[in-house]
């Protein structure tokens, strides 16, 4: 894949923006972290009188209930999610991409250990229902199809951007992407498996990770030159 070397100057200059962003992204994620660890009693208040307000009208919706478990245990899955990436990373390396392809791969990595690795540090536990409409097992926070969505379908943009795609293609791309990371949330708090801060936090720490791997690698880009970067 041929880049010119202005190309790569710009790429580093636009990502800027996506750099502040990751560092607010990461200063709200490690806030609410904060206050889901300390039990920050007016979140704890929030979160449970969420999570019982859908809980109550799932119980009485058992079809929509049959619809979100579809969508989050097939369609939005996190294996579904890393299967895309896996395509994405065995087409770069096909067309000569190698170190992007290494880059995507290892960030898809990373979000995995770290969303592991806060669920056992934190180790908050998960709705507990009588009437449950559906189970999930470990630990609560944070959510990991929520951070799984955000990193996939984030990557997958930041791909498709450099790739030059442009206009209702993009859009579309970007509408995908949208419905597809609050699709995934919403299921999950529907089905009664996760607190609302849970999502929230998962959606944050997805979004820093993939502003940190965008700016990384495109500074990585701009320093190495486009016979070593693509």
């Amino acid at each position: 894949m041929h880049v010119s070397p202005r190309s790569l100057v710009d790429r580093a200059r636009a990502s800027s923006p996506v750099a502040r962003a990751g560092a607010v992204c990461t200063v709200l994620a490690g806030a609410l972290t904060a206050l889901v660890v300390a039990r920050w009693q007016p979140l704890m208040d929030l979160d449970r009188s969420v999570a019982r307000s859908l809980h109550r009208r799932a119980v009485a919706e058992p079809g929509l209930v049959h619809v979100n478990r579809l969508l989050t245990d097939w369609l939005w899955d996190p294996w579904t999610m890393r299967a895309l990436i896996a395509v994405a990373v065995v087409a770069l390396w096909w067309r000569g991409a190698r170190p992007l392809a290494v880059w995507v791969a290892a960030t898809t990595v990373v979000s995995s250990l770290l969303q592991q690795g806060i669920k056992a540090a934190v180790g908050r536990h998960r709705p507990r229902w009588p009437d449950p409409v559906d189970s999930a097992s470990y630990a609560a926070y944070p959510s990991g199809h929520a951070m799984t969505a955000t990193v996939s379908c984030g990557l997958l943009l930041w791909l498709l951007h450099r790739s030059g795609v442009r206009g209702r293609l993009w859009r579309a791309a970007v509408g995908a992407a949208a419905v597809s990371v609050a699709g995934v949330g919403l299921t999950r708090l529907y089905l009664g498996v996760h607190w609302p801060s849970d999502v929230l936090g998962g959606w944050l720490l997805g979004a820093a990770l993939v502003a940190l791997a965008v700016r990384g690698f495109e500074r990585y880009a701009a320093r190495s030159g486009p016979g070593r970067a693509a």
